[in-house]
């Protein structure tokens, strides 16, 4: 793109810091990319082993980032299409609740150490971007502009003064870190009473699937669930959302005899699949999940926050990955609108993302209670079918909250307070019936037009 106009410096080569890096790179800046962990292309890490799902749900936010820069294709080559939750109850048959109606409207599996390392060689095509591994940012001196990064292999400590500096680190962000120093900087975090731990049910012979691949599929159990996502190898990575502490949870479950037992009791049928059961929950760290939300997200023109740095989120809506990319995209567009005058940008930027961002965080809280407890429920099960019905009836003014996160590109605030008005709906609607042909049509369309009618 001819003369590089200037140099970027990102702190984090995740999934979100090598996007940003190919974003910023197709802009004509020179991008620096500085990661603490080794190349990950070269240098197995083992993902599950960090305590971090090694599997993620993309939908439309993450694809459209990714068709920005010419991605979309190459990702959606190792990805695997879910239409629904498969729901396993104790007993009985198997449920199939559809994300949506039409044939496009599925979410994707896809591995986190495949897609980080398609993000990272993509980064390194680009013309201006340079990556540093083992390269540990250790703080920043805002009032002197000075980063430092140890080389975790000579444990060398290095100054720099970059101009501009955007940190893509993660929840345990340094740079976040760093920006809790110069005041008047809010931040909260919020641990569930549950973590999760990473299990495995293997491929079949040849790499055959030994249960539907294009689903998700959940085990909901009230307290805690068992949720499993399908791999391209025919295996499929499972995750157990258990509480920390009490009569049934990871302090709890310690001994061979007991875990059996208790996926035997819990989890028949996906107990029965995995024969590694005992040595992989023993072996396997347990991982905390955190909400968190912080702001400003910027100082002066010199530093940013985006993705998890900026607003970490529990994964029950399947968009973190998502909503990190999504930043991308809005970060890219306020380039356009506003450089070289950065600190318009990075103001612009977070003004932009904030309540949507904080929007998330409580619609992936909320759906954590509608995984764990709700997908079970008669009452839950009529009204997402009612809602279906009333989509089909008022297509213009009836968008169910998932596909409005999932599939639609809406604001995620505006979906919140769309989902909000939709349950009332919904609930007026399904009190007094007990099956979707019960419909009170007039009900239903004067419900509709008052509450969200422009």
């Amino acid at each position: 793109m001819g003369v590089k106009r200037e140099t970027i410096t990102l702190v984090g080569a995740g999934l979100a810091g090598s996007l940003l890096a190919v974003f910023l790179a197709r802009r004509g800046f020179r991008v620096e990319v500085y990661e603490k962990r080794p190349d990950i292309r070269r240098v197995s890490t083992g993902a599950g082993k960090a305590g971090r799902s090694i599997n993620l749900a993309m939908s439309a936010r993450g694809l459209h980032a990714l068709q920005q820069v010419g991605l979309k294709d190459e990702v959606l080559g190792m990805a695997i299409p879910m239409a629904g939750r498969l729901i396993h109850p104790v007993k009985g048959e198997r449920v199939l609740q559809p994300y949506g109606q039409r044939d496009e409207e599925v979410i994707y599996s896809v591995s986190r150490g495949e897609l980080n390392r398609v993000l990272l060689s993509a980064a390194e095509r680009q013309d201006g971007v340079r990556l540093h591994f083992n390269a540990r940012c250790t703080g920043v001196e805002f009032r002197t502009g000075v980063l430092y990064v140890r080389d975790d292999a000579t444990n060398h400590v290095h100054s720099l003064r970059p101009k501009r500096i955007i940190g893509v680190d993660g929840s345990a962000s340094a740079i976040r870190t760093a920006m809790m120093n110069v005041g008047r900087f809010d931040l909260s975090q919020q641990y569930l009473t549950h973590g999760y731990k990473e299990l495995t049910i293997p491929a079949g012979t040849n790499g055959a699937y030994r249960m539907e691949p294009n689903a998700l599929h959940i085990w909901p159990r009230g307290l805690y669930m068992l949720i499993a996502l399908p791999n391209l190898d025919g295996s499929f990575t499972c995750t157990l959302f258990f509480p920390h502490e009490g009569d049934y949870s990871f302090a709890s479950l310690l001994d061979p005899r007991q875990i059996l037992d208790f996926f035997k009791s819990q989890f028949p049928d996906a107990a029965a699949l995995m024969p590694d059961l005992t040595t992989l929950y023993l072996d396997n760290p347990t991982g905390s999940l955190v909400t968190l939300k912080c702001f400003p997200w910027h100082y002066r023109d010199r530093v940013l926050l985006l993705g998890d740095a900026a607003h970490a989120i529990v994964p029950f809506f399947g968009q973190g990955m998502n909503c990190a990319f999504e930043d991308c995209t809005v970060l890219d567009e306020c380039i356009e609108a506003y450089w070289p005058d950065w600190e318009t940008v990075f103001e612009s930027f977070g003004r932009r993302r904030k309540e949507d961002t904080d929007a998330i965080a409580d619609m992936a809280l909320a759906n954590y209670v509608e995984m764990r407890d709700q997908v079970s429920d008669p009452g839950f099960q009529l009204r997402q079918k009612v809602g279906f019905l009333l989509e089909r009836k008022f297509p213009d003014l009836y968008i169910p909250r998932y596909s409005m996160v999932s599939f639609h590109r809406f604001p995620y605030s505006e979906a919140l307070r769309s989902g909000e008005i939709q349950d009332g709906i919904l609930r007026e609607i399904c009190d007094s019936i007990s099956a979707e042909e019960q419909v009170d049509w007039d009900l239903a369309e004067r419900l509709v037009s008052e509450r969200l009618g422009t």
